[in-house]
């Protein structure tokens, strides 16, 4: 049995934003582990091709709801017999950008509703997820979980606003909940349009012959954690006691330019006559990551993808024969 396995502590499982990259990989690991799973996704970013064929892979039914987080009582239909939540649903940075209104409403009131929910329907774990943006520009390097949270986006301060009610509900109700702060996670499935991450906007742009664009000068660092690493980390908070109300930086460690990036994925997929644009810094974008994931690692976890071009590898393998099929 995988040693992150949740077969025997943990019988049904909600995944909010299931359908997404990091959710559907969740659910199919929780399947993996013989759970009665219930993805919950609005399908936004999410999309249901990321689920399917889970159910005959490994031979277990699940549960596929269209529903906003937002929407308390169609949510409420779901979480009878539920005695744990992976809450990955959440906006994104170019959405808090495009519209801060629907951004406050999913990451503070849609992580209210499945708190409030969870509390009355006798949830024991509640995994949270946030973001590295809740810290905003880094004061010292590395940054590690009891560095000051000032966030320079809409975005880092919803996120903050959904991890403050997170606390709340510990400190009031004793709710059991993890907080994970995600910095850059790629791997396959991870979307590719705008509301996806750089590594596949980057693959695809390059796929599709054209050139990439860097917004800034390309020197921005970032932490890039693959995904299977993520899925692990979830589940081992969500078997470890000692994570009971704490925050862990998700983060893999590595540290990798967006100029590397491009770079090194114009190389690996024959692009090379492609060109780089340079446009402007995207507004509240942070300039350097070195974040520090020894709180996590000191409680025992071992990331696995701690060489970049393995995962990276692996995510431009999935992506062209991804838009080999959508094209054919």
């Amino acid at each position: 049995m995988n040693k992150y396995s949740l077969r025997g502590l943990y019988k049904k499982a909600i995944v909010t934003g299931g359908a997404g990259f990091i959710g559907s990989h969740i659910v199919e690991s929780l399947l993996e582990d013989g759970l009665n799973v219930i993805s919950i996704d609005d399908y936004s970013a999410g999309k249901s091709e990321n689920l399917q064929g889970l159910s005959e892979k490994y031979g277990v039914k699940f549960k596929e709801v269209n529903c906003d987080i937002t929407d308390y009582e169609n949510l409420k239909s779901n979480f009878e017999g539920v005695d744990i939540v992976f809450h990955q649903a959440c906006s994104k940075m170019t959405v808090c950008l495009r519209d801060p209104r629907r951004d406050l409403a999913i990451n503070a009131e849609g992580t209210f509703n499945l708190l409030e929910l969870s509390r009355d329907f006798g949830v024991k774990k509640f995994v949270h997820v946030s973001t590295g943006s809740v810290y905003g520009k880094a004061q010292y390097y590395p940054t590690d979980e009891v560095h000051p949270v000032n966030p320079t986006s809409y975005y880092g301060v919803s996120k903050l606003a959904g991890e403050k009610y997170v606390r709340a509900f510990n400190d009031l109700y004793g709710l059991n909940v993890t907080i994970l702060r995600y910095f850059h996670v790629y791997g396959p499935k991870q979307e590719s349009s705008d509301v996806g991450g750089v590594v596949s906007i980057f693959a695809r742009t390059a796929l599709e012959n054209k050139d990439l664009t860097i917004f800034g000068d390309g020197s921005q660092v970032r932490s890039f954690t693959y995904v299977q690493d993520v899925v692990n980390i979830n589940k081992f908070v969500a078997k470890d006691e000692r994570a009971a109300g704490q925050a862990y930086n998700c983060a893999s460690g590595l540290s990798v330019t967006i100029q590397q990036l491009a770079d090194d994925i114009l190389a690996e997929l024959d692009k090379t006559t492609l060109n780089i644009v340079y446009k402007d810094w995207k507004i509240g974008d942070i300039k350097e990551f070195n974040v520090s994931n020894k709180k996590l690692t000191d409680l025992g976890f071992e990331f696995k993808y701690l060489d970049f071009s393995e995962g990276l590898n692996k995510t431009l393998e999935w992506s062209t024969s991804y838009f080999q099929r959508k094209d054919s």
